[in-house]
């Protein structure tokens, strides 16, 4: 394969990752609207307090569950369409938002419409890439591709502040539509799976026995072991990082955004350096090594983070690094289905076990809500994550020596 090719077509996908990354914006949106219900102002937004966050939460369990189909469609007829089919739905969506303050159609807006494009988009721009590149490289792509998604909220947060404070709320939202739209479109275009990939060399015995379709993995044990420990792995990252993220900012004060952009870096990294290490030990040792230093930093954090006198460094290090571990889930996950079950349906295949993203999300972060509702601490939600994790580290191993067998029979 040429390898000029093969690298524009990471470049065009790592574009579309960072475009993709509207999802990270929802604190910029959420403090807007906040700000308007507390105005009161005629032809504001005049939500319940409580229900800020109910967009953001469905486009999340959305996104999620939209993989599964949006996963078969990318196996069928490719990435452009399954991505072009995404970004009409995220242009749809903000499009909408623009010209609403409706809860409901809030709902829908960023919700459904633009959680559903996100979905077909993302179920597209990783296989495409894992393609065009040896399996002793597919941990490194996979790494680099997603860390585009974690680096996203380095821009949207000031180009959104920009386009709030001199286009106003609602054209903004269009502004960024056409912008996203275009950008979408002419990075979609350059993405192509290579011709007769599972005739390829290096590929052959993939294809001869490994492909497995969503038949076939839910018939197995593994796939379920996998989905737990995605479950916790993401999840127990998720109902803590948005809270001590906060606690980084209003600690940082007017220089907030440093600390955004160093956790976001952080997040990154830990994607792209699990991808690299997994391609030279295996995955699931990757894994357990990056579930155990994200247990120890959970048993720490929770007797040091609530503390009085903590230092806004340690803060900012401890957010770092758990969105850094965090980080490592969403690369080493889809290397491990497509190691173990083939790339012909790997669409549909990693769109049914990324819902263990979507939903531990959701769950363990609506716990972690109630936990410090009820405490004014984060310290429960430390310790709760933390024994989840050692959960997590324990169901991993069991299944490390089926799985690294796996990987080495790629690698022959």
């Amino acid at each position: 394969m040429p390898s000029n090719k093969r690298y524009l077509i990471l470049t065009a996908a790592l574009i579309l990752s960072l475009a993709l990354g509207i999802i990270y914006a929802w604190s910029i949106f959420k403090e807007a609207i906040e700000t308007s219900i507390k105005l009161k102002s005629e032809g504001g937004f005049d939500w319940d307090i409580s229900a800020l966050n109910d967009p953001y939460s469905v486009s999340v369990l959305v996104f999620s569950l939209t993989m599964i189909f949006a996963g078969k469609i990318q196996d069928k007829l490719g990435p452009r369409i399954t991505i072009y089919i995404g970004g009409i739905l995220i242009s749809s969506g903000l499009f909408v938002m623009a010209y609403t303050t409706s809860y409901f159609l809030w709902i829908i807006s960023f919700g459904v419409l633009a959680g559903s494009g996100i979905g077909f988009c993302y179920s597209a721009i990783t296989p495409v890439v894992i393609k065009w590149f040896s399996p002793e490289k597919t941990g490194l792509v996979t790494g680099v591709v997603v860390a585009g998604f974690g680096l996203s909220s380095v821009y949207l947060a000031p180009l959104f502040t920009f386009l709030f404070d001199n286009y106003g709320f609602q054209n903004a939202f269009v502004y960024y539509a056409v912008g996203f739209s275009i950008i979408l479109f002419i990075a979609a275009y350059f993405l192509k799976n290579p011709e007769n990939y599972l005739q390829t060399k290096e590929n052959i015995l993939s294809s001869g026995e490994n492909n497995y379709n969503l038949k076939d993995i839910l018939k197995t044990f593994e796939f379920y072991r996998l989905w737990i420990v995605y479950f916790i792995g993401a999840g127990a990252g998720l109902m803590v990082i948005s809270f001590i993220t906060e606690m980084v900012k209003k600690g940082l004060g007017k220089q907030a955004f440093w600390g955004v952009i160093i956790i976001a870096i952080g997040n990154a990294a830990g994607r792209i350096l699990s991808g690299i290490l997994s391609d030279k030990i295996g995955r699931i040792k990757t894994l357990i090594i990056f579930l155990f230093f994200q247990t120890i930093l959970m048993f720490i954090s929770a007797f040091i983070i609530n503390l009085d006198n903590i230092s806004i460094i340690i803060t900012l290090l401890i957010a770092t690094f758990i969105g850094f571990n965090y980080g490592s889930n969403l690369t080493i996950f889809p290397t491990i289905v497509k190691d173990n079950w083939g790339m012909k349906n790997f669409g549909a295949n990693y769109g049914i076990l990324f819902t263990a993203w979507g939903i531990g999300g959701f769950v363990l972060s609506r716990i972690s809500q109630m936990l410090k509702a009820q405490t004014n601490s984060l310290h429960w939600s430390f310790l709760l994550a933390g024994f989840l994790l050692i959960a997590a580290l324990a169901i991993a191993s069991a299944g490390s020596k089926r799985t690294q067998k796996n990987r080495n029979t790629y690698s022959k």
